[in-house]
């Protein structure tokens, strides 16, 4: 029995500890947001944050999440400042890997609410895209820390 918080409540899972946390998500507690991508945590679809930091589901052993605070894309209220951006700048293409995307972002904003370029290329460089949409994520987290979340700006 592997005991841990998820997007604010205590969860008790009977797997083993060597079990990938992605796959405790989604099929025993049945949040799916997070994604399975390449399986070795270098797409970054699978992020989701543990004590605040953002972390690779997928390589993850859920043993290694015991007793700590985990956040999936479902426990970000969808009035957050990155994902109204996220609509507002017209971010999603396939929308495979945002989630990923997005708690990467939430992650750099809350580390530096006003990233530069360079923060933003550091922090997101391991997250892919497969439809090419870094340009309105860069937008959208250049948005965020401008406090204009909710404005147009976009961009073809």
């Amino acid at each position: 029995m592997v005991v841990f918080h998820v997007n604010g409540k205590e969860r008790r899972v009977d797997v083993t500890p060597d079990t990938p946390l992605l796959w405790v998500l989604r099929e025993k507690l049945g949040l799916a947001g997070s994604k399975f991508g390449c399986g070795e945590g270098l797409c970054g679809a699978c992020t989701v944050h543990v004590d605040g930091q953002p972390l690779r589901s997928c390589v993850t052993p859920v043993g290694d999440v015991r007793g700590k605070k985990v956040m999936t894309i479902e426990g970000i209220p969808e009035n957050h400042p990155v994902k109204k951006a996220w609509l507002a700048q017209e971010v999603s293409q396939c929308g495979y890997c945002q989630p990923g995307q997005i708690m990467s972002a939430v992650a750099l904003l809350k580390k530096k609410p006003k990233p530069t370029d360079a923060d933003i290329d550091s922090a997101m460089s391991g997250n892919l895209c497969r439809c090419g949409t870094y340009g309105r994520i860069r937008r959208a987290i250049h948005a965020v820390g401008a406090g204009a979340s909710t404005k147009g700006g976009k961009k073809p």
